[in-house]
């Protein structure tokens, strides 16, 4: 007999998933561990398909090793569920046994899915969609790893000398040139500011190159003692600072594909509009929305979505209590907040918000989120409506 709707849970794994299927009063009906392969995803999807009229199905993981079996059950136009894995462990206090296995946890997912309302609903994205997402990513960890790599150097540098550490100012291309070849003060003195400067612009250091030189020639005079270890620590600062320009390449490379890419979305001309958001934060708005703002009601669901609408926490006689949302998309909250605090400093009308903001008492942080949760407002009504946004013209006074 055929059923008329269950719901099945998949525990994902990176080689295996376990998935578990029941009925609506939480009976299972299969549970089954099964490799991260297509042959075989094909046909549990068959066997699940054949069990009821209606399947709903829940993951706890949206990317990795996730990817396939998303991918062929939204090209089937089947409907899925987003439930995170920090969610699974809350719930799994709620249920019988103190153990963990995976089959017990797609059996949670799957009885979640049958209970709860309000559950992400996961949709098939487009190409180019998916690109950004990726070199969206990508970018995040260059980026972090960039970080970690200046201060690696920074420290290296000022284990080695102290005061080329403070006159080199290493996030700059300039000084990451100038260690990639000359790291000791001695080295540094015997070139001269002179010869230093030409061999600066030599080596694609022109902006600024005099300066740079009279700097390190002067940081390289004040430290004469050769330290313990010294030409290993020269070794890794060179390599260190070799790393950053190499970092550096390969961000520029992967911000031009953003760029590229994020000016074909339909929509891109409307958000690039808004003061504050350039193809990257734009780009880092559709990776997180999936460009599609059919997907939210309204601006307040938005804004929910990105953290920026407070949420009540009432308890007894205590009431009118608003705090942040514990669950929101950080990568999204990022975008506003960000592009608040550049349009403060380049939008009139962004500028004046938060001075009035500022001056009914708020603190900076407060200010800026007003004005983010502000902006999710014009932003999405600018989508909504297929339309640039424009600097509202000052009121003229009477004569």
């Amino acid at each position: 007999m055929t059923l008329q709707q269950v719901w099945a849970g998949v525990d994902i794994g990176k080689t295996h998933h376990h998935a578990v299927v029941i009925n609506a009063d939480g009976k299972r009906l299969l549970s089954r561990r099964v490799a991260n392969d297509e042959a075989v995803l094909t046909k549990l999807l068959a066997e699940v398909a054949d069990m009821a009229r209606e399947v709903i199905w829940a993951v706890d993981m949206k990317t990795g090793g996730a990817a396939l079996l998303l991918g062929m059950l939204l090209s089937r136009g089947q409907q899925v569920l987003y439930i995170s894995s920090t969610a699974v462990n809350r719930a799994a206090d709620g249920y019988r046994g103190a153990g963990k296995t995976d089959a017990k946890d797609a059996a949670i997912i799957a009885d979640q899915a049958r209970m709860r309302r309000g559950l992400t609903a996961l949709r098939g994205q487009d190409e180019l969609i998916v690109e950004l997402q990726m070199l969206v990513a990508h970018r995040a960890d260059l980026v972090a790893d960039r970080t970690r790599a200046i201060n690696r150097l920074r420290e290296q540098l000022l284990a080695l000398c102290p005061a080329l550490e403070r006159a080199l100012d290493v996030t700059n291309k300039g000084p990451l040139i100038l260690l990639s070849a000359f790291q000791t003060p001695e080295a540094i003195r015997r070139m001269g500011a002179q010869a230093l400067e030409g061999w600066l612009r030599a080596n694609g250091a022109r902006r600024g190159a005099a300066g740079l030189a009279a700097r390190a020639v002067q940081a390289a005079h004040a430290q004469h003692i050769t330290l313990p270890g010294q030409q290993l620590a020269a070794h890794l600062v060179a390599q260190l600072a070799t790393e950053v320009i190499s970092l550096n390449t390969r961000i520029t490379d992967i911000e031009t594909m953003i760029e590229e890419r994020f000016s074909r979305h339909e929509s891109a001309a409307f958000i690039d509009s808004m003061p504050g958001i350039g193809p990257l934060l734009g780009a880092e708005f559709l990776a997180a929305t999936g460009g599609d703002m059919t997907a939210f009601a309204s601006a307040d669901h938005l804004a929910g979505y990105a953290g920026l609408a407070p949420v009540p926490r009432d308890s007894g006689r205590i009431s009118g209590n608003l705090h942040r949302p514990r669950r929101y998309n950080r990568g999204l909250n990022r975008v506003f907040y960000t592009s608040a605090l550049i349009s403060i400093q380049h939008n009139p009308e962004s500028r004046a918000f938060y001075d009035r903001k500022r001056a009914e008492g708020k603190l900076h942080t407060q200010a800026v989120l007003a004005l983010a949760r502000r902006r999710v407002n014009v932003l999405w009504a600018l989508i909504r409506d297929r339309r640039c946004y424009e600097l509202t013209p000052p009121l003229s006074r009477a004569a």
